[in-house]
């Protein structure tokens, strides 16, 4: 089961209610937001990625459009280990029936997201506040993207999301860098004797 994080959480109520500050371990920062991509959708999936403190706001939110189901791309800016997903939506039968996601799969679409097997995948309990699902940190531990598939509403024509975040940890992606050794000085002995070239200078005759 989910936890859920609200405004009236306090330090008094259930361990689901943790966070009136933002967690340490929020990955907002990291998440490459000009680069969101929702597939079947009103919006640009970027109005989902929002700050700590406008968690809770309903005025923007992503709609699927055609029916039902949705795809939101979500790149970082290195590599994630993630330990949680946050998650708005709804109200209602609008939200989604479950939510299947795919790490570092960034081209994932409609087309054969059926034929694949999501990392993790979650039901989703109708709520206005923010849950929390927590994720098998050993399957999400390197991940330079996340794709969100939510395959059906709950029973509406459309799906709606107001909020998706993060919790876990950022480190610089790391490419393996090319190296390239030169000689400094040619020893001949590493090197098959070319003809004329033995190491000796003779004179010239007279």
């Amino acid at each position: 089961m989910p936890h859920h994080h609200d405004e009236g959480c306090g330090h008094g109520s259930d361990e689901g209610c943790a966070y009136d500050a933002m967690p340490n371990d929020n990955l907002y920062a990291y998440i490459d937001r000009p680069n969101v991509v929702a597939l079947n959708a009103d919006h640009q999936g970027s109005v989902v990625i929002k700050a700590w403190n406008n968690r809770l706001d309903e005025s923007e939110y992503l709609e699927s459009d055609s029916d039902d189901q949705l795809i939101i791309r979500i790149p970082f800016t290195g590599s994630v280990r993630l330990r949680s997903l946050l998650i708005k939506s709804g109200p209602l039968n609008q939200t989604p029936e479950k939510i299947a996601l795919f790490a570092n799969q960034p081209s994932l679409d409609f087309d054969d997201v059926a034929d694949k097997t999501p990392t993790q995948e979650f039901e989703i309990a109708q709520s206005r506040d923010v849950g929390e699902y927590s994720l098998k940190t050993a399957k999400f531990s390197n991940v330079s993207s996340l794709t969100l598939y939510c395959p059906a509403s709950q029973g509406a024509d459309a799906t709606k999301i107001y909020y998706v975040g993060f919790l876990g940890h950022w480190s610089e992606r790391k490419d393996n860098p090319v190296i390239t050794v030169y000689e400094t000085q040619a020893n001949l002995a590493d090197h098959e004797k070319i003809q004329g070239m033995d190491g000796t200078f003779s004179a010239p005759q007279h």
